[in-house]
């Protein structure tokens, strides 16, 4: 039996229909093939065999259907090479625009940390000038203390004096008195006037003196109280500003740890978890024990600074447990040249497809996602030459289907290192990679840790 293709004919006689009156009628497909016959001309094309020569005539119809598939196949080939170009630059631009935002976001860090060094200097400087303020102001009260205890001795010296002198003048008075009536010489008086008056001024004197170191050290006294009340008031300004800078690298790491928080629950991943994990194999201590200081003085901006600050250093350390725990995932892409996505992760004629695709020419180098060890590097089954590495957190990748491994079984690699050539081996229609990722045993997405890694670069 011999077929020929639609379109492709053999010479024979055309058939056309026929009026009532016995003339020829062309169909449609010859009267299209007539129209087309100026800018398509027929072709024939011989077919030679040993003992037959046959020939097929290529119509005007037939080329025109050939060209238009021809048209169709290069437009569908050339609209899905731009829409993967551009979804490359558009990725590309995502991933720099990330970078430069993470740059800015690390520098305005930076900047609030610096500011905050500076607000804490300036407020040990303040609380140091008002310590040394409230010390002179002691000693001032102890001056103040000492005059005033002078000035009562004095005023105590002084009335002893007067009584003295009241005693004095009245025994004046009795022995003139006496003197008069006896007739005797009262020339001893004035001597007698002279001492009291020097003992007087003696007495004056003091006084006077210390009522002016009295008046002076009242007036040094407030000149230090004004001198306190404008520390306290700059120490206000002070811990309130120390407060909002707090207040803004509080905000500033909590927003840090969301994006990282979401990273592990875009992977099947318990935050909590995970943390917990990295802080049980980076648990070390040592060293001694300061205990830390509280204020004595009641002081409620001092004591809600200090629990922000103790807020802050936590969420920071959670950070620095969540970029632990970031180094040790398989985050990096295994095939840094080209290639393409042929096949993803789920199910795939009507069976499970634990992993995902990634068609490249054969001896495209294979790199590792993550740091880890490798626990099989040889053939198995439908795989073909397949290499596991065993990543912390329970996480293991695979790498089948290759064609060359160049590593061994208990060798320790490292992110991005060449761990093998891209091949065809195992049950695989074509040159390409199959990449798994497991949890525990269970296969999870890859695509999840690839785009993790997109959103922390």
């Amino acid at each position: 039996m011999r077929f020929t293709p639609r379109g492709l004919e053999p010479d024979r006689p055309i058939q056309g229909g026929r009026h009532a009156g016995g003339a020829e009628v062309p169909n449609v497909t010859d009267r299209l093939n007539a129209s087309l016959e100026r800018i398509l001309p027929e072709k024939r094309l011989f077919l030679r065999s040993d003992d037959d020569t046959r020939s097929v005539r290529l119509r005007p119809l037939t080329q025109l259907a050939a060209l238009g598939g021809i048209t169709l196949v290069f437009g569908w080939t050339l609209v899905a090479s731009s829409v993967l170009a551009i979804d490359a630059m558009g990725a590309g631009s995502s991933r720099d625009g990330i970078i430069r935002t993470q740059a800015a976001f690390e520098e305005r860090l930076t900047q609030l940390s610096q500011e905050r060094d500076a607000r804490a200097a300036e407020a040990l400087a303040a609380q140091n000038r008002f310590t040394v303020a409230l010390e002179q102001v002691s000693q001032m009260q102890s001056q103040l203390l000492a005059a005033e205890e002078q000035r009562r001795e004095l005023e105590a010296g002084l009335d002893v004096v007067q009584s003295s002198l009241r005693d004095a003048r009245a025994g004046r008075d009795g022995q003139r008195a006496v003197a008069d009536a006896a007739g005797t010489d009262a020339a001893a008086d004035p001597a007698r006037r002279e001492e009291v008056t020097a003992a007087l001024d003696i007495v004056t004197g003091e006084l006077r003196q210390a009522a002016d170191e009295r008046a002076s050290a009242v007036q040094e006294a407030e000149q230090a109280r004004q001198a306190v009340e404008e520390l306290s008031v700059e120490r206000e300004q002070i811990l309130a500003r120390n407060d909002e800078i707090l207040t803004q690298l509080e905000d500033a790491v909590t927003i840090s740890v969301e994006p990282l928080d979401e990273v592990f629950r875009s992977v099947g991943m318990n935050p909590e978890d995970v943390l917990e994990t990295i802080r049980e194999g980076y648990s070390g201590q040592g060293g001694p024990l300061t205990p830390m200081s509280y204020s004595t003085r009641g002081d409620a901006a001092l004591t809600n600074s200090e629990t922000k600050a103790n807020q802050i250093i936590v969420t920071l350390d959670q950070m620095n447990t969540y970029r632990i725990a970031m180094e040790k995932l398989p985050l990096a892409m295994p095939v840094k040249q080209s290639f393409r996505y042929t096949s993803g992760f789920g199910r795939r004629w009507g069976r499970a497809h634990e992993g995902i695709d990634m068609a490249g020419p054969v001896g495209t180098p294979v790199h590792a996602t993550g740091d880890g060890v490798v626990t099989h590097a040889g053939r198995q089954g439908a795989y073909g030459n397949l290499i596991k590495i065993e990543h912390e957190l329970g996480v293991e990748t695979r790498y089948a289907h290759l064609s060359r491994i160049r590593v061994k079984v208990g060798q320790r690699v490292s992110q991005d290192d060449v761990i093998g050539d891209m091949g065809n081996t195992g049950r695989s229609t074509g040159p390409h990679l199959h990449y798994e990722v497991r949890m525990k045993g269970r296969a999870v997405d890859p695509m999840s840790f690839i785009k993790a890694a997109s959103n922390v670069q």
